[in-house]
């Protein structure tokens, strides 16, 4: 995912808007859904990749090579890895 100045795409008006919740941090916002249908395939394949990346820490593959190869934080991969 490739980050983007707020500044550059947003109008001022609702930068400053959100510098009211949130400042010189990063932010995600989500693409909308459509339906449901949508929302459970992201989480079966949200599920899948979980198992996949369980199943390579497993067998040896270090969390810096899973964080570059999912494309996730290094905390984000932790996370999975450790679950219950």
């Amino acid at each position: 995912m490739k980050y983007v100045n707020a500044k550059v795409i947003l109008p001022d008006s609702l930068v400053v808007e959100i510098q009211k919740y949130i400042q010189g941090r990063y932010l995600y916002i989500p693409c909308q859904t459509q339906s449901r249908k949508k929302n459970k395939k992201s989480s079966n394949y949200i599920r899948y990749r979980n198992e996949d990346i369980c199943k390579k820490y497993k067998s040896g593959y270090k969390i810096k090579d899973l964080a570059e190869e999912f494309y996730l934080s290094i905390d984000s991969i932790k996370k999975i890895v450790y679950a219950k």
